[in-house]
């Protein structure tokens, strides 16, 4: 029945796509769940400056690739960069935008602990191996020193579909955790040692709200608009760092690469939160595909454009971080790269 119920949703997708393809003004979008908040809000603002509506479906990472790669949307969106597998897929190079940074939080329900549990790499892999299985193992109890921790069963809740804030979760795990590397490995889709999956940030929150002593992961906003606890994590320079937009915005503070791709996880900086990453906004580098029109490839770009620019300003208050300046100066020069019938599809 789910397979069926897709398989109408994507028909209902390429449908729509269709009627769409020349009208300028409609843009359509899909892939990550992590800046849906986000996007909402400046696809919302993009409309009321411009009249251009965006139609964003939030189905996760991987599936926005799968109809980026089926030309049923303008654009995908992800939190992980494309692999292998999925670049050989392509019909056409595909460019990677960055869009903002954000945080992805280790949320449990202990309602009864009123302070934030700490956590340190090791203890967090062991949990989601499934070697630790009670909150009162004496591994946790060495860490919060003080906290009265209750003997609850440790439910793992992770997600179920193909997702980039997975990666960005699992590949934090395997650069910690040698055991996790080897056994499990990352991935925006991994074979989950232990726990129930559920759809998007949404369906791991939800599953985590409702049993107590689960423990999952999600983006931070969707942490903090459900009124859930979450933990301080030890990074890489040994301090217990709270997820923040500060401490997204200092792990951000790297080297960017010329074509945007780079992971933020475990990161040197002395401050930053290490479980973080950006999200890119994913598009042909070659507009002039399926009956596209020069406008409607400019109408997408000058989007993306705003959004790495005065878009940004919707950062902060959705517990986003927005984009280092070095971040923004290479998502211009992405932007300007994409083409239209070889001549810049801005122009």
């Amino acid at each position: 029945m789910k397979k069926l119920i897709y398989c109408l949703s994507m028909l209902v997708t390429v449908a729509g796509f269709s009627a769409n393809a020349q009208d300028d003004k409609s843009i359509m979008g899909a892939g990550a769940t992590f800046p849906n908040p986000l996007y909402s809000k400046m696809f919302s603002e993009y409309n009321k400056k411009t009249s251009v509506k965006v139609n964003y479906q939030s189905i996760g990472s991987g599936g926005g690739i799968q109809q980026l790669t089926a030309k049923t949307v303008d654009f995908g969106a992800s939190d992980a960069v494309l692999n292998g597998k999925q670049d050989s897929a392509l019909s056409a190079p595909v460019v990677h935008i960055p869009i903002t940074a954000g945080a992805v939080v280790i949320v449990y329900n202990l309602p009864e602990v009123k302070e934030a549990i700490k956590l340190t790499p090791d203890v967090l892999a062991d949990i989601f191996l499934g070697k630790i299985t009670k909150w009162n193992d004496s591994r946790i109890m060495a860490i919060n020193k003080g906290l009265k921790l209750p003997g609850t069963s440790i439910m793992i809740s992770h997600r179920s579909d193909g997702s980039g804030t997975t990666n960005i979760f699992s590949t934090y795990l395997s650069k910690v955790s040698a055991e996790w590397n080897s056994k499990v490995g990352k991935g925006s889709s991994i074979n989950w040692p232990v726990g129930l999956g559920g759809k998007g940030n949404e369906g791991v929150a939800g599953t985590v709200k409702q049993t107590p002593g689960a423990i999952g992961y999600v983006e931070l906003a969707y942490a903090k608009q459900n009124n859930m606890a979450f933990a301080t994590l030890q990074n890489k320079s040994g301090k217990f760092i709270v997820p923040s937009v500060e401490s997204t915005s200092a792990s951000a503070k790297i080297d960017i690469p010329e074509d945007g791709k780079v992971s933020l996880t475990n990161t040197d900086a002395k401050d930053g939160y290490p479980i973080a990453g950006f999200t890119w906004i994913l598009v042909y580098k070659e507009q002039n595909y399926g009956g596209r029109s020069a406008g409607k490839a400019k109408e997408m770009m000058k989007l993306i454009e705003w959004m790495v620019h005065d878009g940004q300003q919707y950062c902060e208050p959705l517990t986003y971080s927005p984009l280092p300046k070095a971040a923004v100066k290479v998502a211009e020069k992405i932007i300007k790269s994409v083409t239209y019938g070889g001549k810049s599809a801005l122009k």
